[in-house]
């Protein structure tokens, strides 16, 4: 008798259920019944996914989707989210027919801001390459007033030119806006920077100023040329400094200036069997002059010159030579060498008197700071009488007069104390330690005009024309010049006439010099008006017009106003 089918059995697992060995029926356990439904399931969702990826979509649903109630065992069926796109993948498994999430991003760039406001051609800023050079000075623009740009136009060899050759001994005025333009942080011209460079160095140099010297050519780099480094070893062998420049050559030996100065750095750093080499070899090629290598065996080998008489001082040692005598004992003195060899009387090796003659000798050029000179000139009793300690003398006790507040004690000391500062020719820098302190005392007659007179010549001027003594004859028109509104109603001289010239209301830059003005050429202009001004002390009335009017045209009305002061009171220079 044939076997029945199970309802819910398929008809080709039929066969599957007998047993040809055994001849009896044989019954799948139902695990294995509910894996067999679950294929046929899933098989027949796969063919119905298919069949509706390729019928038409219409509001009745398909036949065969339909056919029959579906199978107990079938999966309960995940919602679609739609009906299938043409091209979309035919999945058996629902959730990989349903399509990727948007990702969020803007549909089109359209929505993005606008990056122009118009459709004209945008301006196109062209910046020459050689306004990227790094600007070189120790002092800020903000701090002096001068533009960082302040060489452009001009040709640097005439700028250095005029830089070693401006003259400004006499008037502290000019000193000190020589030290501005040496100073400020400013970028060189396109083409000749290092030679502007230099020359700033050798001013330096040559007003007595190796400590500034020293710091602007470490600033600019000191290694990057033969010049820049022998500059800059010139200027540490005055101030004591050398072992930062020895340390470079030692690292760079074709920096070095001449041979001499290679054995003195190995030397300097502690290396002496190198020293002696150099020394030998130097002897047996002749690459020393015979002088300096007389000097450098002594330097190398003090004990077998020990009672060697001493060597001939040479008349313009340069400052290598200057040191080597000092370290075999024999220095030799400052007053009679360029002014940066002064600075070198400032340590402590050298003795009090020569440290207060490099002092006064570096005030009067504006290369020292007048409180530094305060400090020497008070830093003991003096030691003789005569000279420099009657000066020192002087101070002190007008110091002490000060201190007391004694208006009587002032005015017994101020006349005194002021002709030994009109000596050393250093007015302004006691005019800068003690005009403040002078204003506070009441003095009256001459002590009363010549306290006017020392303000005056202090930062503080403007101050002191408003209060001038009744009995000086020329004190209306040097208030008038210090409040910057003389007249030719109170010039009483060809000089006055000239400064109250170049004060009026319609004074302007002679036209030479207002055509570098109009092309940009702001340093030169002022070194070009600097010179103007030491021709018209000298007596040329109309240089000296057209300079003050120059210093005012550019903004420099202080040093326009200081200058004339100082011209005015300084009578014996």
């Amino acid at each position: 008798m044939p076997t029945r089918q199970r309802r819910g059995e398929s008809a080709w697992a039929a066969p599957l259920m007998r047993s040809p060995s055994a001849g009896a029926a044989f019954r799948p356990n139902r695990l294995l019944k509910q894996i067999m439904v679950l294929g046929l399931g899933v098989a027949t969702s796969g063919f119905a996914a298919a069949a509706t990826a390729q019928t038409p979509a219409g509001p009745a649903a398909s036949p065969v989707a339909q056919s029959g109630p579906p199978s107990p065992a079938t999966p309960r069926e995940t919602p679609r989210s739609g009906p299938a796109k043409p091209g979309d993948p035919l999945a058996a498994i629902d959730w990989l027919a349903t399509p990727a999430p948007d990702a969020g991003l803007p549909g089109t760039v359209l929505l993005e801001p606008p990056v122009a406001g118009s459709a004209r051609r945008p301006e196109v800023t062209v910046t020459p390459l050689a306004s990227l050079v790094a600007p070189i000075g120790l002092v800020k623009p903000a701090s002096t007033g001068l533009p960082v740009d302040l060489w452009r136009g001009s040709n640097a060899e005439a700028l250095a030119t005029l830089l070693a050759s401006v003259p400004v001994r006499k008037s502290p005025a000019m000193q000190s806006l020589m030290f501005t333009l040496l100073l400020s942080e400013t970028r060189p011209p396109v083409e000749g920077g290092e030679r502007l460079l230099l020359a700033r160095l050798d001013r330096l140099m040559d007003l007595g100023a190796p400590d500034p010297a020293q710091a602007l050519a470490e600033q600019a780099g000191p290694t990057r040329s033969k010049a820049r480094f022998k500059r800059w070893f010139d200027a540490t062998l005055l101030t004591g400094d050398e072992q930062q420049a020895c340390s470079a050559l030692q690292d760079r030996p074709h920096l070095a200036p001449d041979y001499a100065s290679r054995i003195f750095c190995a030397a300097r750093l502690g290396d002496w069997p190198t020293a002696a080499l150099l020394l030998e070899a130097a002897h047996a090629l002749d690459l020393v002059d015979s002088r300096q290598l007389d000097l450098l065996d002594r330097f190398l080998n003090p004990d077998v010159f020990e009672d060697a008489p001493p060597l001939r001082a040479p008349k313009s040692p340069d400052p290598l030579t200057f040191r080597l005598y000092e370290t075999i004992g024999e220095r030799r003195p400052t007053s009679n060498l360029p002014r940066a060899f002064a600075a070198a009387d400032l340590r402590d090796i050298a003795g009090w008197k020569a440290q207060l003659e490099a002092a006064e000798r570096l005030t009067r050029i504006g290369a020292l700071n007048p409180n530094h000179l305060l400090g020497l000139y008070t830093e003991r009793s003096p030691a003789a009488s005569g000279g420099i300690w009657d000066r020192v003398a002087a101070l002190q006790r007008f110091e002490t007069a000060l201190e007391t507040g004694s208006a009587e004690a002032v005015s017994k000391t101020l006349p005194k104390v002021w002709r030994a500062m009109q000596t050393a020719q250093i007015e302004t820098a006691f005019a800068d330690l003690f005009a403040d302190q002078l204003a506070r005392i009441p003095l009256d007659r001459q002590a009363a005009n010549l306290a006017w007179r020392i303000r005056l010549l202090a930062p503080t001027y403007e101050t002191a024309s408003h209060s001038p003594p009744p009995s000086q004859g020329r004190s209306a028109f040097v208030a008038a010049v210090a409040q910057g509104v003389p007249t030719q109603e109170l010039a009483r001289n060809g000089v006055e006439q000239a400064i109250a010239a170049a004060f009026a209301a319609d004074s302007a830059a002679p036209r030479k010099l207002q055509r570098l003005l109009d092309n940009g050429q702001l340093g030169e202009s002022i070194l070009r008006a600097m010179q103007l001004f030491a021709q018209g002390a000298d007596g040329n009335l109309g240089d000296l017009t057209d300079a003050l009017a120059t210093f005012r045209a550019v903004g420099l009305e202080d040093t326009a106003r200081r200058a004339a002061l100082q011209l005015l009171l300084l009578d014996h220079r």
